[in-house]
């Protein structure tokens, strides 16, 4: 931290609360206010005396009410600060919000796998497919088995992934629950970072991979297959028999070539988690900085993670490029409110332990740093749970707030690509898409440099900017999408964080 560096930092005028950049100790002074007790790095003080029941104010958006009253240099969080309901107004554009997108001849290209689908891949995976989970044992060994002896002279497959989940049985066919779950499936077939599928099934299961292929046009051939473990009899056999299809595959998939590819290629999921106190000031508005860069280039960024923008959907609604998508995206929000109160829950279960150990209070305050991460463009579509994203630009993906079950639902859309931010250090891979971790600040970045590919902590000492930031973001994100590894990479993880959606009885 430069020793020039302000304690505090004010990030509206309308804010009576600033964030400490740095433990304050408890009687410091701060220039004409005085710390009353600890405040760690990250946290919220008093800039002024709030009574009880007054907003509390950040990013000039109330994120609260005082439940008790507070002096000034007082530390704001759990012990004086409540939720409020969500009350925001709402604002439709009315100039049709065109995206602005560059001249043609100023934007830039990628190295990247154009499949016959029109879709361009950044990896060459090989997936593997599980209707249910009684196949993914099966699955898993095959995967396995290729990790173990590799593939020989096809230096050019980047893996097999065994995509296994807990489900695929015992639910009714009427739901939202086995709708998410196909359409998750049916995604992952067509993500162009997947050269080949091979899908496996039990036999007797109620989600028929024969009725998965038939609903959703997945057609059969050379690069995409189809087994069943009673129809050929057994564990052992469908393993040796999935070994020697994949092998029959390897040359095509070897064959497969980067070349020069519009950025129009890339579909870029928005996460954050682990978020602290930090990641609406520097990692998520540089996240947001980026991807306003790849729309203008042609790109599409996806945000998600519905009960994390409540109480700052107003942002995005005055965004919406017609009042129908505004009036989408309110659609989910009054979704996310019904069920969680079926479910005897409320959205302010979020924020987590360790995003109020970081410094967040409530969810609305947490949403406004969110909400950061999708820039400013023009909102161009809301989508549901693992729908095919087919509008270019910035767009909406409505998923739960938990990471792994949000990316799942991006990457069934078809998102080749994933830059996460993060405040205490989460550090999933997600294959078959590669993964950029982005801290939001500079301890943690350096107590987990393994882990994390890009540093935002000098946005808070002045020694970095958002923008700067954001450029490097951008610049990280086409040579990730080139064939460059992330960290994450480098260690191959991302095997275990395909999560689908779980909704609905089991019966």
């Amino acid at each position: 931290m430069s020793q020039s560096a302000p304690a505090i930092i004010r990030l509206h005028d309308a804010d009576n609360v600033a964030v400490a950049t740095r433990r304050i100790e408890a009687a410091e002074d701060l220039g004409g206010i005085v710390a009353e007790a600890t405040i760690p790095s990250g946290h919220k003080l008093a800039l002024r005396a709030i009574r009880e029941g007054d907003p509390v104010t950040k990013y000039g958006q109330v994120i609260g009410r005082a439940s008790t009253d507070i002096r000034p240099g007082s530390h704001v969080h759990l012990h004086n600060l409540a939720m409020l309901d969500s009350t925001v107004s709402h604002e439709f554009a009315v100039d049709g919000g065109q995206t602005p997108l560059l001249p043609e001849d100023q934007r830039r290209t990628f190295q990247g796998y154009q499949r016959t689908s029109g879709l361009v891949g950044t990896r060459n995976y090989i997936g593997i497919i599980t209707s249910v989970n009684c196949s993914a044992t099966v699955a898993r060994a095959v995967a396995e088995h290729f990790k173990t002896n590799g593939f020989g002279e096809f230096t050019n497959v980047d893996g097999v992934v065994a995509l296994t989940h807990g489900t695929g049985c015992a639910i009714p066919t009427n739901t939202e629950g086995y709708q998410y779950l196909r359409r998750t499936l049916s995604g992952y077939a067509r993500n162009p970072n997947f050269a080949a599928i091979l899908m496996i099934g039990l036999g007797c299961e109620t989600n028929q991979i024969s009725h998965l292929v038939e609903a959703f046009d997945l057609k059969e051939g050379p690069m995409l297959r189809t087994m069943t473990i009673q129809q050929l009899g057994g564990t052992r056999k469908t393993i040796e028999e999935a070994i020697g299809i994949i092998r029959e595959m390897l040359p095509a998939i070897n064959d497969e070539q980067r070349t020069t590819v519009s950025l129009s290629g890339i579909k870029l999921a928005l996460q954050c988690g682990g978020s602290d106190g930090y990641s609406g000031i520097t990692a998520n508005p540089a996240l947001g900085y980026a991807a306003d860069l790849l729309v203008r280039h042609g790109g599409t960024a996806v945000l998600s993670e519905t009960p994390e923008i409540y109480g700052a959907e107003h942002l995005l609604t005055r965004r919406a490029a017609t009042p129908e998508i505004a009036r989408k995206l309110m659609a989910r929000i009054d979704w996310w409110r019904d069920y969680t109160a079926k479910n005897g829950a409320e959205l302010n279960n979020n924020p987590s332990h360790g995003n109020k150990e970081g410094g967040l209070t409530t969810i609305l305050e947490k949403s406004l740093g969110a909400v950061a991460k999708g820039g400013s463009m023009p909102l161009r579509e809301v989508y549901e749970y693992a729908e095919p994203i087919r509008e270019p630009g910035f767009v909406f993906m409505d998923t739960p707030g938990y990471d792994p079950v949000a990316v799942t639902g991006q990457v069934a859309g078809g998102c080749n690509l994933i830059v996460f931010t993060t405040g205490r250090g989460s550090v999933s891979g997600f294959k078959p898409a590669p993964c950029i971790k982005v801290a939001t600040n500079n301890a943690m970045f350096e107590h987990m440099s393994e882990d994390m590919d890009i540093n935002c902590g000098g946005i808070i000492d002045g020694s970095d900017s958002i923008a700067k930031a954001g450029e490097r973001i951008f610049e990280k994100i086409v040579a990730i999408a080139s064939g460059e590894r992330t960290l994450s990479e480098g260690y191959n993880y991302g095997d275990s964080e395909f999560v689908p959606w779980q909704i609905g009885a089991v019966t």
